[in-house]
């Protein structure tokens, strides 16, 4: 470890005591300080232009502080003083984080495709001016869509991840667009050749930077949330019927098959596993077509939402005197475990004015695959005070692969249940299934769909070496990954991206909050099953308004599980008039004192009143 006096010799900008202060922490054991570093917008607009009411909308304004090398430094500082004045200091400091999508950095020149430079300078001109600590975000995702590299890019099939029709997906999400760029990491495939070489490039310009700027680094978020795609990015994430995902792409379906014979060894060992009869790894299809609506060559195709096997018992539960001590599931009235609850359900909480806590969905994902076919019954069973209460029943259907005839006797069921109505204040529904959902295991749709969530770890762990490479420091570099299993009524299949959060991953874990997630019972479960110790959370936001104090206790359920820093989404510094009239889901979430929408000013408060520790 530097000794103090060291430091004070390497730094001459920092005093004798202050390197003392900042290794003592470190000394004595005790933890570092937790940074609230939000994410600003409009970081690059300069004062100047910010009150010049002659340029009247942002791309002008954006032009006119790029050619006077001129940018929003003092502003980011102004609003951090607001948050906490006087600087950073203590055991919770406000920081920022300053994004920068990759693509976007190129610009177009007689040599082809180049990083501007000048772009950059300008960047790091912010970090070098703002004396906070801060959080550097490099997208690399589906949301670095903006600008004419971006537009060439998706012009060439072989960058985006397709469907079963070979046809790219075309998205956008509340206005904004995106593209489902692959999620090979092959670094020849020209989007990978962009990504990486603005990585290399951003590393080498910041390890040049003078050390007492380095030092203001928190962390480093790559990539972006990276996840497989499907149709209606916006407001499909909890499709269940009629799915289609990603990626069927040639190179993707041949690496599929390689990850078979990986898997399995032989064509033989694979058909003995699965009850099929192929002649070679070659023949085995990437499984996209749903036996209900379409024809089939083989039952190896079939696929849907429930073909590898599990079905989720889903619903919402809301008990505000906690009258329920225990949620069970039953199947054909056998107990067969304890189910999640407490996870974020911001649909109910929008929807019911007297729920005032999201968390109250409930989700098991019951495996089927051993099931007999047949009709099968799954109960809903809370217990109150010792008492078996019915919540909800649902009759499913297991149907063979020859679709053969199934038997039709009444499943067992646990009887003797009273009604969980009857206890006062406690409401419910249940979402999924649907009665008599019809269900068909195929066990090549499980090898998909885990071969589906090595695609999204192999390009994030690829990532990560890139960024190693180039000489980021391992313990900074973090992930920026979504967390689908937290919101019950979500489809995890369509994202694929579980094996992302396993603690196992060289990473460190940079986790996206939001609504109940912030603060959540499920959720700390899940980092505790997971290992997941020494994290941030690269977007926060409780999105509640019901409550006081829900935001000062969801900042403090993070301090306590020991998040290194997190990213309050967003602020700006961006005047109205460049912003225009228009309201979607996102701007709903800027948190400044006049905005009630979301909480929004309930947040702004709670930070500047935490960030006093």
């Amino acid at each position: 470890m530097i000794s103090s006096l060291t430091r004070a010799v390497a730094l001459l900008s920092f005093s004798l005591a202050t390197a003392m202060a900042s290794a003592q922490p470190e000394a004595q054991g005790q933890r570092r300080p937790m940074i609230i570093s939000p994410t600003v917008d409009g970081m690059l607009l300069c004062d100047e232009a910010a009150k010049n009411t002659a340029i009247t909308n942002i791309d002008a304004a954006y032009a006119y502080c790029g050619q006077r090398k001129l940018d929003g430094a003092a502003a980011i500082t102004r609003l951090l003083n607001t948050l906490e004045p006087g600087g950073a200091k203590g055991a919770v400091q406000v920081g920022y984080t300053a994004t920068l999508q990759l693509l976007g950095l190129f610009q177009k020149t007689s040599k082809g495709w180049a990083i501007d430079k000048e772009r950059v300078d300008t960047f790091l001109r912010v970090i070098s001016k703002v004396d906070r600590p801060v959080v550097l975000y490099f997208s690399a995702d589906h949301f670095d869509s903006i600008g004419p590299l971006a537009e060439e890019l998706r012009g060439d099939p072989v960058n985006l991840m397709q469907l079963r029709d070979g046809k790219p997906l075309e998205l956008g999400y509340f206005g904004y667009r995106i593209i489902p760029y692959t999620l090979s990491p092959d670094p020849t495939i020209p989007v990978n050749r962009y990504r990486f070489e603005a990585l290399d490039y951003l590393a080498q310009r910041i390890k040049a930077l003078p050390q007492k700027v380095q030092r203001r680094i928190v962390a480093y978020t790559l990539a972006g949330e990276l996840h497989h795609m499907f149709p209606d990015f916006e407001n499909g994430m909890g499709a269940y019927q009629d799915i289609q995902v990603t990626d069927y792409s040639p190179s993707s379906v041949a690496a599929f098959r390689q990850w078979l014979r990986v898997r399995y060894q032989t064509v033989d060992q694979f058909n003995t596993a699965h009850g099929f009869a192929f002649a070679s790894f070659d023949a085995i299809p990437a499984p996209s077509r749903d036996m209900r609506k379409e024809k089939l060559s083989s039952f190896a195709e079939h696929y849907d939402a429930f073909a590898a096997g599990t079905l989720p018992i889903a619903g919402w539960l809301w008990d505000p005197d906690n009258r329920i001590q225990s949620l069970d599931l039953y199947v054909d009235g056998q107990l067969v475990g304890a189910i999640p609850r407490g996870l974020n359900r911001l649909d109910v909480y929008r929807a019911e004015n007297t729920i005032t806590d999201p968390n109250t969905g409930y989700r098991y994902d019951l495996d089927f695959s051993s099931l007999t076919p047949g009709r099968h019954l799954a109960q809903v069973v809370a217990v109150s005070q010792g008492v078996r209460h019915q919540v909800a029943q649902v009759e499913f259907v297991i149907v063979p692969r020859d679709q053969g005839r199934v038997r039709s006797t009444k499943p067992a069921q646990l009887s003797g249940l009273k009604d969980a109505k009857q206890l006062p204040g406690v409401r419910s529904w249940l979402d999924m299934p649907r009665p008599l959902q019809d269900l068909y295991y195929n066990p090549i749709a499980r090898d998909w769909n885990k071969y589906r969530e090595s695609q999204v770890y192999g390009f994030l762990q690829a990532f990560h070496d890139r960024a190693l490479k180039a000489g980021l420091p391992k313990s900074q570099l973090f992930s920026h990954q979504i967390v689908p299993d937290v919101n019950s009524s979500w489809n995890p299949i369509l994202f694929a991206a579980g094996t992302t959060l396993e603690g196992s991953a060289p990473w460190q874990h940079g986790l996206n909050m939001y609504g109940g997630a912030t603060n959540s019972t499920w959720l700390r479960s899940f980092m505790e099953r997971h290992k997941i110790t020494d994290y941030g959370a690269p977007e926060f936001n409780p999105q509640q308004w019901k409550r006081d104090g829900v935001h000062l206790a969801a900042l403090q359920s993070r301090l306590d599980a020991g998040a290194r820093f997190i990213s309050p989404y967003y602020f700006s510094v961006i005047p109205d008039r460049f912003k225009g009239g228009v309201e979607h889901g996102v701007n709903r979430m800027e948190i400044r004192p006049d905005n009630t929408k979301d909480g929004s000013d309930k947040f702004f408060h709670a930070i500047i009143e935490f960030a006093k520790r």
